[in-house]
């Protein structure tokens, strides 16, 4: 499907990447993984040909299909989820557009043995056969079943998506790639404001998935779950393995471990025949033996051990001071946007040195309520911090508010207090800020580099709690491991907003989950949740089924009909059927008369009163559609 040979790419002179080669193959489903600015985002954008390369060739097979989900998606203001998701049709709504433009012409145009209104009906035949081949008639069907399989409701629809989190944006454009049927996909941290449950459909999703894959993601269970091959960018070079990441990782210790050994070996050989070229050197007798060695070592070639970038954060929590038992308290608490009630009637109590995650689908209160503690946004209800409480808060998109044309040591010098600025370099160099990289522009950074600058700067003011919005979106496998163990090792309180289930996992001691405007507790980490939440969906759907059955059986007692209504009734929705009946039947005449207009025009259009006919076929079908809407409207009433 693709082939790649001796690529590389250069940014001011410098080699990114050099002499990348490697093969994408159906049924490849690549985990594209390094360190934050190794280059994977960018070789994404050079496989989509969004950025050109500095060197080497990239060759496609004919006609292949590609998608690629960006990290940033960057939606038109204004469309509907519908009109969003339809975007994925582009030829299917031009080819609408001009089927519009030539009904209306036969519509309203006279001159029927013209030879132009002969190739406009003939254009009309060769439109509608490529709208039918292209599935013309049943897109909009299908992105109904894709939107409600990603978890929006039909009365969702007609909602703009400038209303949407992040995730929810993420899941109409995943739609979208979906509907198109691409052989490739390109996918740039896909669960990057996903929740859990959505992280899960698209695992299964993919794991289906026919054609080629080839993704970024910082998610090591995601990783493990879906790809069948990884491609590690390390110092300019690749690794290239047909193993998921976590046998990745140990094929490549074990490689590592041969290859040391072998070099090992082959110095001590070298060192055998340098001794020997030394001693023989001395006898003009050896004179000649001496030579022969010589050429010998010429001509090794010596034994490379893969390099590793083995360059970590060094992240310490520290408490600023010993808080009171009660650390939030909470009665009442309702938040709502307009219409829209996120939390109602939440009473919470956490105490000192609870270790808390929450977790549940995007838009149902978690960020909200992580934003209520620390004041930044109104509520409803009584909330309270307790005796000593300070608190210290990543929101979700800490990273974004950096100032983008301040440099990294600025930023950082720009927050400090007189008591840590002396500070400032250490602390920024302990998260991989040395040297020059502390006079970047925060613009320029990629996305794990600006978090990791949102975490150090965070680190300037004084807390023993800690609140954290998705603190490793866009984090570098090595840095996610350090910051897990950092606060691991924090003895303050921890409430932290995750959808990475291997974070999460044995970092909290309970969990809270958010769900139709209510919080439960689940005391345990995220496997236990999830165990204990897919039970919960068992039940749910069993309960479901019972109120179905009981609603459908209060209905018919709290509305008994009449003998006389039943009786009308039933001749309305006989009425109704006749009707979809002839409307079909009409609609197949008309398809029929068109192929034959198309075939023979000339013979077809002489026929006694043929163009009177054909209208009033068209007309009859307008006129049932109204009585059908009537009638439907009457059938309503009964109900």
């Amino acid at each position: 499907m693709l082939n790649v040979h001796n690529l590389t790419v250069s940014f001011m002179g410098t080699d990114l990447f050099s002499g990348i080669t490697f093969k994408l193959n159906k049924g490849d489903r690549i985990g594209l993984i390094g360190k934050n600015g190794a280059g994977k985002s960018t070789l994404l954008k050079v496989l989509s040909k969004d950025i050109e390369t500095s060197g080497g060739t990239m060759a496609f097979d004919k006609d292949v299909r590609m998608g690629f989900l960006r990290q940033d998606i960057d939606f038109v203001e204004g469309r509907t989820i519908l009109e969003e998701a339809y975007q994925a049709f582009v030829e299917i709504k031009e080819i609408e557009l001009q089927l519009e433009e030539i009904n209306t012409q036969l519509t309203t145009r006279t001159d029927y043995e013209s030879d132009s209104y002969t190739e406009l009906i003939q254009d009309l035949t060769d439109k509608q056969e490529r709208y039918e081949l292209l599935g013309g008639y049943n897109y909009q069907g299908d992105t109904e079943k894709i939107l409600q399989g990603l978890g929006f409701q039909r009365e969702d629809f007609d909602k703009l998506t400038d209303t949407f989190s992040g995730g929810w944006r993420m899941r109409i454009e995943l739609a979208k790639l979906l509907l198109q049927n691409n052989d490739i996909l390109l996918l740039d941290e896909p669960t990057n404001h996903l929740d859990i449950e959505s992280i899960i459909w698209l695992e299964n999703f993919l794991k289906n998935y026919s054609g080629a894959i080839v993704l970024v993601s910082h998610d090591k269970m995601f990783l493990d779950n879906v790809t069948n091959r990884t491609i590690e960018i390390s110092l300019g070079q690749i690794y290239d393995y047909k193993k998921p990441y976590s046998q990745f990782l140990l094929l490549r210790g074990e490689i590592k471990e041969k290859q040391l050994q072998a070099q090992k070996n082959q110095e001590k050989e070298i060192k055998q025949k340098q001794d020997l070229i030394n001693k023989f050197k001395a006898k003009a007798s050896k004179a000649s033996m001496a030579q022969s060695l010589m050429k010998q070592l010429d001509k090794v070639e010596l034994i490379e051990v893969d390099q590793d970038d083995n360059q970590a954060m060094n992240v310490r929590f520290a408490i600023s001071k010993e808080p009171g038992k009660i650390i939030v308290e909470a009665e009442n608490l309702s938040k709502s946007y307009g219409d829209k009630h996120v939390l109602e009637g939440v009473d919470l109590l956490i105490e000192r040195n609870s270790k808390i995650a929450f977790v549940g689908q995007n838009g149902q209160g978690k960020s909200t309520l992580a934003k209520m503690m620390v004041g930044e946004i109104p509520f409803e209800g009584y909330l309270k911090l307790g005796h000593n409480v300070e608190v210290g808060y990543f929101a979700q998109n800490q990273s974004e508010h950096l100032p983008p044309e301040r440099t990294v040591l600025e930023i950082m010098e720009d927050a400090a207090t007189d008591g840590n600025r002396m500070r400032v370099r250490d602390m920024l160099g302990s998260f991989l800020f040395g040297g020059d990289a502390v006079d970047k522009k925060a613009k320029v950074l990629s996305g794990g580099e600006r978090n990791r600058l949102a975490l150090c700067k965070l680190l300037l003011q004084p807390f023993n709690v800690l609140i954290m919005d998705e603190p490793t979106n866009h984090l570098d496998i090595a840095s996610k491991t350090v910051l897990k163990e950092a606060l691991s090792n924090f003895n303050g309180t921890l409430i932290v907003v995750s959808h990475d289930r291997e974070f999460l996992q044995g970092l909290t001691s309970s969990v809270y989950g958010f769900k139709d405007k209510e919080i439960k507790e689940y005391l345990g980490d995220i496997d236990y949740f999830l165990e204990e939440h897919k039970m919960e969906n068992l039940r749910e759907a069993e309960k479901r089924t019972v109120v179905k059955v009981d609603r459908d059986t209060s209905k018919s007692e709290a509305k008994q009909l009449s003998r006389d209504q039943e009786k009308e009734l039933k001749k309305l929705n006989n009425r109704l059927s006749n009707i979809e009946t002839e409307i079909a039947d009409l609609e197949k005449e008309i398809e029929k008369i068109d192929l034959e207009l198309a075939k023979n025009y000339d013979e077809v259009s002489a026929r006694p009163n043929f163009f009177q006919k054909y209208k009033a076929k068209k007309a009859k079908v307008d006129s049932l559609m109204e009585e059908w809407e009537k009638i439907e409207s009457k059938v309503g009433q009964f109900s």
